[in-house]
């Protein structure tokens, strides 16, 4: 990687349960904002393109072997703006379905894949757990990817550390409440001693509450960066790849529209 310092944007949104197509274009649209915001790395919330609660609503036969049509469409759209994005999205594999991201790299290619290992086994048990808990090379950098639960046990974020992994991104849906999170994104730092970069999401679903779910930069068991908010927003700050810390006291927040209309 050329250049030591680099933006990075979490794309902080609501994400609306079965509603495939509007939370795509939104996908879309904060994807192309972050980039004018000059951000290298793009990272969206766990499941942004249908939510947590989605099966109930539309069920689970639109999810497709990837990269779907869309995601082409995502792939084709980065051989323009050329950045690395973090996209969370499920995906069929034969009988199974995974809840996994997509890191797509500045050529349009996916470069790597990570398959949410720590699976729910209750009303959300649609997908199946992966196997790999392998970092991925983006742009010369070795990176974890988490997906939510995946913090949830030590043994996960310590493989990919063992893998070369110099930080780690999670792309989380995961809101303060009954089973929220306690401590588990800065126990993970403090053990691994890698950074942790939490896009999370707003919002509600039926069961689930996100309206106060924090984006965070957690380094070294300490929240460094944080933020909710009810409205979706593009979150950018500067990173040092080498020091491996934010060169940025605090987030760029832009609101972007919650709803999609049209």
């Amino acid at each position: 990687m050329s250049m030591r310092t680099g933006k990075i944007a979490l794309l902080h949104l609501e994400t609306v349960p079965g509603a495939i197509e509007r939370n795509r274009y939104m996908i879309v649209e904060a994807i192309k904002h972050a980039a004018t915001t000059g951000a290298e790395w793009i990272v969206t919330p766990e499941l942004a393109v249908c939510g947590l609660q989605f099966a109930h609503v539309v069920g689970s036969d639109w999810i497709q072997p990837q990269p779907d049509p869309w995601m082409q469409q995502v792939c084709t759209l980065n051989k323009t703006l050329k950045r690395t994005i973090f996209l969370a999205c499920p995906e069929r594999d034969g009988q199974r379905l995974y809840n996994s991201v997509f890191v797509i790299g500045p050529t349009g290619e996916i470069i790597g894949t990570h398959r949410k290992i720590n699976v729910a086994s209750d009303s959300l048990s649609w997908s199946s757990p992966g196997d790999s808990a392998t970092s991925i090379d983006c742009d010369g950098v070795r990176v974890g990817v988490l997906v939510c639960a995946d913090v949830y046990t030590p043994n996960i974020a310590r493989a990919m550390k063992f893998d070369g992994a110099q930080m780690l991104v999670s792309p989380a849906s995961w809101g303060p409440g009954l089973h929220g999170p306690n401590g588990e994104w800065e126990q993970r730092t403090q053990e691994t001693g890698l950074p942790l970069i939490v896009c999370n999401r707003t919002g509600a679903e039926k069961t689930l509450d996100f309206w106060k779910a924090p984006s965070l930069v957690v380094k070294d068991g300490m929240r460094v960066l944080t933020h909710t908010s009810e409205r979706s927003a593009v979150l950018t700050f500067d990173w040092d790849f080498d020091r491996m810390v934010p060169r940025s006291s605090r987030y760029s927040i832009d609101y972007i529209r919650n709803s999609h209309t049209g």
